[in-house]
């Protein structure tokens, strides 16, 4: 194969990373793989490996010195440096932020109407900021990334490089350092029968396996004049509520949980299963990447979520990785929980009148020129 064009993988040991390095390499590209060298993968090992920290600006330009590549893909570390680092480096540069840039990510309380825009387009984190006086934690960080973003893209108009930019939702897959779906496995494991979902599960959260989120980048590396200047929103084609998100890996972990519904505000534990302090949607549109690019789903979500709990069944995540969630698995106050709302709804729910069935509201004569049954 010729390998004569170069690509420089920032990052690369994740989740996403595999897939991206193999990708770059089917399409004839020769892959260099910057890292730090925390983690050094066996089905890495055939690529050129270069140990620096993309968090600071000397360690890459030491790096990278007197080199040029045709495609970076930039996965990890601070982008605005890396994006400084390879200004004039390269020909095309993949850069990939985050869901966070958009207003109520963090603070679902602090847009009108509540919570992030559902199914958000990228051009929905261009809405106006707060001042100084007023801004809160989750806007200054929304604000940052955003402004990295425009970083990039400004070097972009300058003729830098040819830049699109990606932004990660909840990724999944082997190997990620907040191994969401452990909260699920190791309950089957531990022989639980029920678990706390907040609002009963309702809450959907975008999601996107790793290879697919691989496959995004990808589409850029294909179609460079297509992506350039532009932003993606990154995303499985179907999205699953909580409970459904649940239910899969439960099932594919040999076992089921019972879902036992609380308010969010008095979930507990529960509210673990979320990857922030709300129970608003985080749901975003993902058609332009189809549209622009062509993307294709490599994998549907469902069997790549399964294929998922499978691997974490084999390779239960270490205390690096499970020690980063929320979730304790303390199941005596997850029990003492339950039992508390349901003995302090059991009054409420005795009291309560049988729920009002909506009727249909149409008439539906049984014969022409007649009312129906309600008199309609």
């Amino acid at each position: 194969m010729n390998t004569s064009r170069t690509a420089l993988l920032v990052g690369g040991s994740g989740p996403t990373g595999p897939h991206v390095a193999a990708g770059l390499s089917r399409r004839g590209y020769a892959v260099t793989l910057l890292h730090r060298g925390s983690h050094e993968l066996p089905e890495l090992a055939g690529y050129e490996h270069v140990h620096a920290d993309p968090h600071f600006r000397a360690s890459l330009d030491e790096s990278l010195a007197g080199r040029s590549f045709d495609v970076v893909v930039a996965t990890y570390g601070r982008l605005r440096l890396v994006a400084d680092a390879v200004a004039g480096r390269c020909g095309d540069l993949v850069a990939v932020s985050g869901l966070p840039v958009y207003a109520g990510y963090h603070e679902s309380g602090r847009p009108r109407p509540h919570g992030m825009p559902v199914l958000a387009r990228e051009e929905a984190a261009d809405t106006g900021r707060a001042s100084a006086e007023t801004e809160t934690p989750g806007e200054g960080f929304a604000r940052k990334v955003r402004a990295t973003e425009e970083h990039v893209l400004r070097l972009h108009a300058a003729g830098a490089f040819r830049a699109s930019v990606f932004r990660y939702p909840t990724i999944y897959g082997p190997r990620q350092v907040y191994p969401r779906e452990w909260s699920v496995v190791r309950r089957v494991r531990d022989g639980r029968d029920r678990i706390i979902l907040p609002d009963s599960g309702l809450t959907i959260t975008t999601r996107c396996a790793a290879v697919n989120a691989a496959a995004h980048l990808l589409a850029a590396v294909d179609r460079p004049e297509a992506a350039a200047g532009e932003i993606f929103n990154v995303g499985d084609r179907d999205q699953l509520t909580v409970r459904q998100w649940v239910e899969v890996c439960a099932a594919a972990a040999g076992g089921t949980l019972r879902p036992v519904s609380l308010p969010f505000e008095l979930a507990g534990p529960g509210r673990g299963l979320f990857p922030v302090s709300h129970d608003a949607h985080l749901l975003v549109d993902t058609h332009k990447a189809a549209e622009r690019l062509g993307y294709a789903e490599p994998v549907p979500a469902a069997w790549a979520l399964t294929e998922t709990v499978r691997w974490y069944v084999e390779h239960p995540p270490d205390e690096s990785a499970s020690g980063n969630l929320v979730d304790r698995f303390d199941y005596a106050e997850e029990d003492r929980i339950i039992e508390t709302y349901l003995r302090a709804t059991a009054g409420l729910l005795a009291e309560q009148r049988p729920a009002m069935v909506a009727a249909h509201p149409y008439a539906h004569p049984r014969a022409a020129g007649q009312r129906d049954h309600r008199n309609r």
